[in-house]
């Protein structure tokens, strides 16, 4: 992708002299008399959608020093025609001057936003740790859009006096206050997960901030887990159910035994489910993802087979094998992800 950036922003800085080369060489080959001197402003308009402001300067001089040899040329020099083909590049040069500082000033202003966006990123989504007690960790996040750091997806993964304990959800919701609303559930998770004994206790106190914060039926999908001495303890509150792995190769989802709403929802009445355990021995992995990656789809319209391509989580190195995952996954796709896609895989790991 850099290597086609780069090349597109070659072409567009050739793009003005090519322009202008092309006006000499019709101009030349057709001789006197068709016009085609008012054609050399594409230089400077070309030169104020990639280049600086001298630069854009500098080609509509050169457009207007061409001009003068070549209305000799044609005959055209000192006639009013002419007269007005050179107004009208000194005219389009100047336009071309102004319209090429206001979009370096809001390419500076871009530049500005994304350094910010970064550092939101590096606060609101910390790196997780790739290991945690006898866990193997990997992360995998997609964007939506090729440009963005940060969206509504979230998660975290924290070493606790109780154990492990993980959390991804997705914010309903786009833009800033999508991350904003992110960045309280992970505010109240990070906090609650070292003091509540319990991992319903921690989804209460999510609960109840998620409640002071907002307004509306505006909620979050999420599974909380807790990993204990050979099982896993999930709360799922209304999001995709994670994909368990076996350590004998077999993959099934672990769907919920109760039904819960999404976190954010707890004003309408409905009962916190308790946390169901599964087995989590020795080789035995568990994919969480958001609804990003099993609503991908192709260009016939199909949903991406996740359990199909579950073998792909499998390897020696558990992010390596979650990016193969992704890479498909973006191959399904063919272009960019329609929604923000995130999966986190964690591995027991034998001794």
């Amino acid at each position: 992708m850099g290597a086609a950036v780069s090349s597109s922003q070659s072409v567009l800085r050739a793009l003005p002299f090519i322009a202008i080369s092309l006006v000499v060489v019709v101009d030349l080959v057709s001789g006197p008399g068709l016009g085609f001197l008012p054609l050399l402003t594409l230089g400077p308009t070309f030169a104020s959608v990639a280049g600086a402001v001298r630069r854009t300067a500098l080609v509509g001089a050169l457009a207007l020093a061409i001009c003068l040899p070549l209305s000799v040329y044609d005959g055209l020099f000192g006639r009013p025609q002419n007269n007005l083909t050179i107004a009208a590049i000194v005219g389009v040069t100047a336009a071309s001057m102004l319209a090429s500082r206001l979009r370096n000033r809001r390419e500076r202003e871009l530049a500005d936003v994304r350094a910010v966006a970064e550092a939101a990123q590096r606060v609101l989504l910390r790196p997780v740790p790739r290991r945690a007690g006898d866990l193997r960790v990997a992360l995998s996040y997609t964007s939506a859009a090729a440009e963005a750091q940060i969206g509504g997806d979230l998660y975290e993964v924290v070493t606790t006096p109780e154990g492990v304990r993980i959390l991804i959800g997705d914010v309903q919701g786009k833009g800033l206050e999508a991350v904003e609303t992110a960045a309280w559930v992970l505010g109240a998770f990070r906090e609650a997960a070292y003091d509540e004994p319990e991992l319903s206790g921690v989804a209460e106190r999510v609960e109840a901030s998620l409640g002071r914060q907002l307004s509306g039926e505006k909620f979050v999908t999420a599974i909380l887990a807790e990993v204990h001495e050979g099982e896993i303890s999930l709360l799922n509150c209304g999001h995709p159910a994670p994909l368990v792995l076996r350590a004998d190769g077999t993959a099934s989802f672990a769907e919920p035994q109760e039904e819960a709403l999404p976190l954010g929802l707890g004003a309408l009445g409905s009962p916190r489910p308790k946390p169901h355990r599964l087995p989590f021995g020795d080789g035995d992995q568990i994919l969480f993802y958001t609804d990003g990656v099993i609503e991908a789809r192709d260009r016939e319209g199909r949903f991406y087979p996740l359990a199909e391509r579950a073998h792909l989580a499998w390897g020696d190195d558990p992010q390596a094998a979650l990016d193969d995952l992704r890479a498909d996954l973006l191959r399904h796709v063919g272009g960019p992800v329609p929604d923000d896609a995130a999966m986190l895989l964690l591995r027991r790991h034998p001794g």
